[in-house]
């Protein structure tokens, strides 16, 4: 019998300064709306180590069913640091990748809500189409298409 087992992966948190802009952002790239609550009281910080935390999360989840993006907006403390615009070798550095069907279509459509492509659009080997681009907010966030059907 193993003991500890690694069961998944259940979430990648963000915070964020709008979550309805990050809402809407996401839900652009193919994510839905699982569910949305204020995150208050004594239990919470003694999770997180802020005392007498507020946060507004929502919850998004990939169309699979098998990921999910927490978007957290702080009420209370305030927010203390920034590293959103942090470059790709920074520590601690985030990026969140999603595999997309039609990348070309899907980036010209997150360009329209502010999206920056980072560098350019890439092919690599005979694998995948793939870019990195700045979201909302700066975010940072790989696309990339399986050049072969059904990866």
């Amino acid at each position: 019998m193993v003991k500890n087992q690694l069961l998944r992966m259940d979430n990648v948190g963000i915070v964020v300064s709008s979550l309805d802009d990050a809402i809407t952002f996401f839900t652009e790239i193919g994510l839905k709306l699982e569910g949305r609550a204020v995150i208050e009281g004594d239990w919470a910080g003694r999770v997180t180590g802020l005392a007498g935390q507020q946060v507004e999360i929502a919850m998004m989840i990939t169309p699979d069913g098998h990921s999910r993006l927490e978007l957290s907006r702080f009420i209370d403390p305030p927010v203390i640091a920034d590293h959103r615009m942090a470059p790709v070798n920074a520590l601690g550095y985030l990026r969140v990748m999603f595999a997309v069907t039609d990348l070309d279509e899907l980036l010209s459509r997150l360009l329209k809500y502010g999206a920056e492509l980072v560098g350019e659009v890439v092919r690599y080997e005979n694998a995948y189409k793939l870019c990195y681009i700045r979201g909302v907010e700066g975010l940072l966030i790989g696309l990339a298409e399986p050049l072969e059907p059904g990866k």
